[in-house]
């Protein structure tokens, strides 16, 4: 087979980070999760404490589940963005 021209290498063009960038964005996305994390917590131990004074079950009960679902919407909503 002469004069046949042999096909090119198919040539991958990915861009790729710097890994600089990367980890800043996982920085700031790690630090947000825990922003949020740690305001579900204080919630729920603020509203404790304040059901404790108050001695009505019914408050604790709803601090406890508003705690629950508040943490239940932020980790389905991190989930749904991907």
């Amino acid at each position: 087979m002469t004069g046949a021209a042999a096909a090119p290498e198919p040539v991958m063009s990915t861009p790729v980070e710097p890994k600089d960038d990367a980890a800043a964005r996982r920085k700031a996305a790690n630090l947000k999760t825990a922003l949020i994390l740690l305001s579900i917590a204080v919630v729920f131990f603020v509203g404790i404490i304040a059901s404790k004074y108050m001695g009505d079950p019914t408050t604790s009960i709803s601090v406890i589940g508003a705690a629950v679902l508040l943490y239940l919407v932020v980790a389905i909503g991190r989930n749904l963005r991907k």
